[in-house]
């Protein structure tokens, strides 16, 4: 079979769960190729390669932690040059997409962004999107070069197919524009405990009915007891309640979870945007003329400061 290159998402070697996905998805086309750049390849490759990857393609360089994006790219450029991939695959993140865009232009080849689903096909890999605030599906081929492939986190379940995993060094040649944006510093992100909020399985949102900075706790204390993420509305946003980088919407961030509950957000179609791909959508809501109960799986009409709190001490009661 072809190969398919994989970009390595990882922190300190640690696989991250996209990646893990996009191996999942990868064997459906062919033979997946992880590319791992950065220190710690060994330690990853054991998750690599039971996920699916008959190799790692491995490169450790200064270059890809002290400069922005473009080291990055020259080192694919030179893994798809080196393979010649039936695609590459990459996480669907702001960085990975940035990656995905000059990478395709340097291969002259045809690029997807936020696939949801990836599949065989006659000429090719079928990448399945949601477009137009999910308002639509389609199914999309890459015609020219390469296809160059971007993948929504939590689009597919990881599941493990052990290979080889054998680890080769990739020989990779910075160009001049490498080094044109430098890191000058960076500082930790204070940690919640909580999943990252595009990566969640599962994720509680706030809206504008949560009235208040303050009432965002019971918001909290349910996606706690579920293991989930938090978001918010751009009202609630906006309003100052939660911070900008919870908010789930077309301006801020697109989420796809098994479960998504929505507990007083209207359904304004910019929050639809960002949340309409979830498996199962829940609404809590006290205005049953609401938008957000037109796409919902399960609705409950009713206070959210009554219903969310029961819903709370319910999970928890199950969970013993």
């Amino acid at each position: 079979m072809a190969e398919v290159l994989v970009y390595v998402d990882h922190v300190d070697g640690a696989v991250r769960k996209p990646t893990l996905e996009l191996l999942t998805l990868a064997r459906r086309i062919g033979d997946p190729v992880a590319v791992y750049l950065g220190a710690n390849a060994e330690s990853a490759a054991p998750a690599l390669a039971e996920h699916g990857a008959v190799k790692v393609l491995a490169a450790d360089a200064p270059e890809f932690g002290d400069y922005l994006v473009v080291p990055k790219v020259d080192a694919l450029q030179a893994a798809a040059e080196a393979v010649s991939p039936a695609a590459v695959l990459i996480p669907s993140s702001a960085e990975g997409k940035e990656i995905a865009a000059r990478l395709a232009l340097r291969l002259g080849s045809g690029l997807i962004t936020d696939a949801v689903d990836l599949n065989a096909g006659d000429e090719g890999p079928v990448a399945t999107q949601s477009v137009f605030a999910a308002a639509f599906t389609t199914t999309s081929t890459v015609t020219t070069g390469t296809p160059v492939i971007t993948v929504k986190p939590n689009s597919t379940a990881p599941e493990a197919a052990p290979a080889a995993g054998t680890v080769e060094q990739l020989s990779v040649t910075f160009g001049e524009l490498a080094t044109g944006t430098k890191v000058v510093s960076r500082s930790p992100r204070e940690s919640t405990g909580r999943p990252e909020l595009t990566e969640a399985a599962i994720v509680v949102s706030g809206g504008r009915g949560v009235n208040g900075a303050e009432n965002f706790a019971i918001i909290e204390a349910l996606a706690d007891s579920l293991g989930a993420a938090v978001g918010a509305s751009r009202a609630a946003v906006d309003a100052g309640w939660y911070p900008h980088s919870n908010q789930v919407g077309q301006t801020g961030k697109t989420v796809s979870p098994q479960l998504y509950v929505a507990a007083g957000i209207s359904g304004a179609i910019q929050h639809r945007a960002g949340m309409q791909t979830s498996k199962t959508i829940v609404a809590i809501n006290k205005d049953e003329e609401a938008p957000i109960f037109e796409l919902v799986d399960y609705g409950v009409v009713g206070d959210l400061f009554e219903v969310v709190p029961a819903l709370t001490d319910e999970v928890k009661a199950r969970k013993g």
